[in-house]
Order: structure tokens, then C-alpha cells, then sequence
């Protein structure tokens, strides 16, 4: 069990904004909270740092596991996964059929769109409703 404080947890939340690092979820529209997640997972070595530490949600988390690195599909070189505390998402993914689906622009982006399954049905099918209420997808840059 992570020893996170609870003064960490709500800098981390505060500083994500209450958005998944990876699909960029906001809090206000998931079922269920979203998680404090170790960048660097603690079986990869990571720490209980608040700079190793993230929001994600429940999908993003569990499809990531203990993956730091993946493959890129254009490259099929082994890439170190997106760290959306070091990184601009906007710099490595673009929301493609109105705000549907997550497609990544970089080698970090690609490798992360497949390891982190952001494309997934559920992702997906959610989003198409999120989109026709037009609370999707985020208009802020991050």
C-alpha cells in the first residue's frame, strides 16, 4: 500500500487539475476517482515522491501497470512511455474525429496510445457521448 499523505495527494490533484494525465478525463465526468499513480511504478523502482506521482484514471492505471517503456509502432524502437508531469500532452497526442480518439504525434505518443490502450471501446464510446453533450474534448492546452 502507497504511504502517499493526503497533503501530497491533494497537490497532486490540484496540480493535474482533476485530469487523467492520459486521456485527460476530468473527475467531473468518470464514475469512480481518479488515482494517484506512480509515473515510475514502486515495482519499477519508483518512489512515493510527489514529482513520480500523477492523476489517472482506473483504465489509463491499469493498462499502464508497471510499464515505463513501450514500443512505437512507426520506429519499433522501445520508447519510454508519455510522463505527464515532465511533458506537454498537446506536444505528444491530438484528439482526432472531433474529439473521439487520442492519436499520438510523437514516438512517446504512438507507444503510449497503444500501451495505455487510450483508444479502447470504453474510452471511445464515452467519449462519443461526452463529445455530443459538448463537454468533450478539452479545450485548454496542456
Amino acid at each position: 500500500m502507497s504511504q502517499v499523505s493526503e497533503g501530497v495527494r491533494a497537490r497532486v490533484r490540484a496540480a493535474a487539475k482533476d485530469e487523467c494525465g492520459y486521456c485527460r478525463s476530468l473527475q467531473k465526468y468518470v464514475l469512480g476517482v481518479l488515482e494517484i499513480e506512480h509515473i515510475i511504478p514502486k515495482a519499477a523502482g519508483g518512489s512515493d515522491d510527489e514529482e513520480n506521482l500523477w492523476l489517472a484514471c482506473r483504465l489509463c492505471n491499469s493498462y499502464k501497470g508497471v510499464q515505463t517503456h513501450a514500443k512505437d509502432p512507426v520506429t519499433n524502437r522501445n520508447v519510454k512511455l508519455f510522463n505527464p508531469r515532465q511533458q506537454n500532452w498537446s506536444a505528444h497526442f491530438a484528439w482526432t474525429n472531433e474529439g473521439i480518439r487520442i492519436s499520438g504525434l510523437t514516438a512517446t505518443g504512438r507507444a503510449t496510445v497503444l500501451a495505455l490502450k487510450l483508444n479502447n471501446y470504453y474510452a471511445v464510446t464515452v467519449r462519443q457521448a461526452w463529445v455530443s453533450a459538448g463537454w468533450h474534448p478539452p479545450t485548454d492546452k496542456v
